[in-house]
């Protein structure tokens, strides 16, 4: 999940390289919704093996009230740290 900041929007995908897809999203490549409302910050994200699990996790999710994908990003990032240095490495 990306953010625009801690309690900002939210913008939520699948990706087969986060890497690539967060240095894009940070460098506000696309017209699309994540550059419109800044969303430049890596919060959150989940590894899949299979790409079809992925995005049934991902339409899972999208139907997620909001209160549900904060808890799930302040359980693992209570902070909301770019974790993009972390993955990029």
């Amino acid at each position: 999940m990306m953010a625009s900041n801690k309690n900002g929007t939210l913008y939520l995908g699948v990706t087969s390289d986060l890497a690539q897809r967060a240095w894009q999203h940070r460098n506000g490549l696309g017209d699309g919704f994540s550059k419109q409302y800044r969303c430049y910050r890596l919060v959150w994200f989940e590894c899949h093996d299979d790409l079809q699990e992925a995005r049934q996790r991902e339409l899972q999710m999208k139907k997620w009230k909001r209160e549900w994908k904060i808890n799930l990003i302040e359980d693992a990032n209570p902070d909301w740290r770019d974790l993009f240095d972390e993955i990029a490495s």
